[in-house]
């Protein structure tokens, strides 16, 4: 594969462009040299072959060249909402649900969440995990970005969230007592409709939280009798359903 780079441009074969600084950067880092090849995406679907024309101090001159339609999405969407881990955590948490094909995360403060943010830093935090999803699908071959929401408390988030829509599940991670397994639940769902994941920080949602959750329209779901980290969860639970299509 060659090198593939996100470019938030308007993209059509046979027009000379200058690569956004981010990914010229990478350009020369990787020493690409003119006539050398790579990969253009910039989320409207599809990607373009293109030719480094000429590089400079600071810029990258490339030539656009053929469009490809492929598209590398899972076949069923899945909205990720998060209780936030704390510290890096979250960014391996983002970077590996892009890889594995999130359409989306919604990051939440909840009661049990360590990591606190709000205004400036919360607006820093939410264009870093950006970044870190945008270069998760330059490494797997996705054409298309996650798209990382802003920062939300647990009570603004469901206070907002629309009715529920027949046929596309919202599924709660919990530890309760009686919660089904998820493999059985999603089998009541079958196709390729939207889910809806709501996973919590270390320690979980706290019962009034799920509560909620539950009054909204989500069944808790478990993965069995282990208890798993809470960066770990959500992505074992996005392989079930992924792989459930």
């Amino acid at each position: 594969m060659t090198a593939r780079f996100y470019a938030d441009l308007p993209l059509h074969t046979g027009q000379s462009v200058l690569l956004p600084a981010q990914a010229a950067r990478h350009v020369q880092v990787l020493r690409l040299q003119p006539s050398d090849v790579i990969t253009l995406f910039n989320n409207q679907g599809g990607e373009f072959e293109a030719t480094v024309e000429r590089m400079g101090r600071s810029e990258v001159a490339v030539r656009v060249g053929a469009h490809s339609a492929l598209e590398r999405e899972a076949p069923r969407p899945v909205h990720l909402v998060l209780g936030m881990p704390a510290n890096e955590r979250m960014d391996w948490l983002v970077e590996k649900a892009s890889e594995l094909g999130v359409a989306s995360i919604t990051p939440l403060m909840t009661e049990r969440a360590v990591l606190r943010l709000k205004g400036e830093r919360a607006d820093k935090k939410r264009v870093h995990w950006q970044g870190v999803a945008i270069a998760a699908c330059e490494q797997c071959g996705r054409n298309r970005l996650p798209l990382i929401h802003g920062v939300s408390t647990f009570g603004d988030w469901a206070a907002a969230l629309p009715a529920p829509a027949n046929g596309a599940p919202r599924l709660l991670l919990s530890l309760r007592a009686g919660t089904q397994p998820l493999a059985s639940t999603l089998a009541l769902y079958p196709g390729a409709a939207p889910v809806t994941l709501l996973s919590g920080p270390e320690g979980g949602l706290s019962p009034a939280e799920e509560e909620v959750a539950m009054l909204r329209g989500f069944v808790p779901v478990s993965l069995g009798n282990r208890v798993l980290r809470a960066e770990t969860a959500p992505l074992a639970v996005l392989v079930v359903i992924l792989l459930s299509v």
